[in-house]
């Protein structure tokens, strides 16, 4: 019988190496048709970015029958967005690539991640080849790479949903206790379900994406009990994630940075609101 329960991890552990190590190799056979062609190059790795997250996708809602409770406003198929949502789990980011695959972006996803990811083999080494940023939490040290990144989606007219959890970082009651110290010192909101957004790199970002950025996309997950871990979610101990979506068109957020910054804490206001509602009665909406 020990045994046996080790089946189910072992399947998902296979199911992933399969998928990663040959979209690896691709992504490294694609640096061969780099100097001659970078559309190429880049419709390449877009193919393997879809693959992979499809695959993960189909595992996590067909293979482990997660259901992802999806409310809110539509988005639209192809567009250009810059997604910004809550950070409780790892979890969360199966429930985005739940989305993106709906909107036809699963191959456009690029993420805001820490920089030692890019030395982890298989997902690490997979996103350099992505346009995916990799900070380090420092701005003075993070400028000159985040801006180059955004120079090269405008330049090249690339098509992304772009991820940022503004918390910077997973929600742990010890983290929240200290985000509502900080906050309390700079007369800021109280948030008991959501730490305070950090909104230097929303404006940043904002103003880096210009005008290839055709919306902002406010996600907020919430989970039935202790949010999860990614094995968990694979291996079905998850039944359902909840994600509420709000679309923002560019033409209607605020042009300066000041009020950029009130925007986005307005959000998070609202989301820990809306979370507080989910815990007592289940509904996002």
């Amino acid at each position: 019988m020990r045994i046996l329960r080790f089946v189910p991890a072992l399947f998902v552990f296979i199911f992933v190496l399969l998928l990663l190590v040959p979209l690896n190799l691709a992504q490294m056979a694609s640096l061969v048709v780099w100097p001659f062609s970078k559309k190429l190059f880049r419709a390449i790795n877009r193919a393997v970015c879809a693959t992979f997250f499809i695959g993960l996708n189909i595992l996590m809602e067909t293979f482990a029958g997660v259901e992802v409770v999806i409310t809110g406003d539509p988005l639209p198929p192809r567009e250009n967005a810059f997604v910004i949502a809550n950070h409780q789990a790892m979890a969360d980011i199966p429930a985005i690539i739940a989305l993106a695959r709906r909107a036809g972006r699963a191959g456009d996803l690029k993420w805001f991640v820490k920089d030692p990811i890019k030395y982890v083999p298989g997902i690490g080494w997979g996103m350099l080849f992505l346009d995916c940023i990799y900070v380090k939490r420092n701005w003075m040290a993070d400028k000159a790479r985040v801006l180059k990144t955004f120079a090269s989606l405008r330049n090249h007219r690339t098509p992304f949903w772009l991820v940022s959890f503004l918390e910077g970082t997973r929600l742990t009651p010890a983290k929240l206790e200290r985000a509502q110290g900080f906050g309390k010192r700079q007369n800021l909101p109280h948030l008991t379900n959501v730490m305070l957004p950090r909104t230097k790199g929303f404006e940043a970002t904002m103003e880096g994406l210009g005008s290839h950025k055709q919306a902002v996309y406010d996600f907020t997950i919430a989970y039935e009990g202790k949010p999860p871990g990614v094995a968990a979610l694979l291996l079905g101990g998850v039944k359902r994630i909840h994600v509420h979506a709000k679309r923002y068109p560019v033409a209607d957020l605020p042009k300066d940075n000041k009020e950029r910054a009130d925007w986005a804490l307005a959000r998070w206001v609202e989301k820990d609101e809306r979370l507080g509602r989910f815990y007592r009665d289940g509904r996002l909406t």
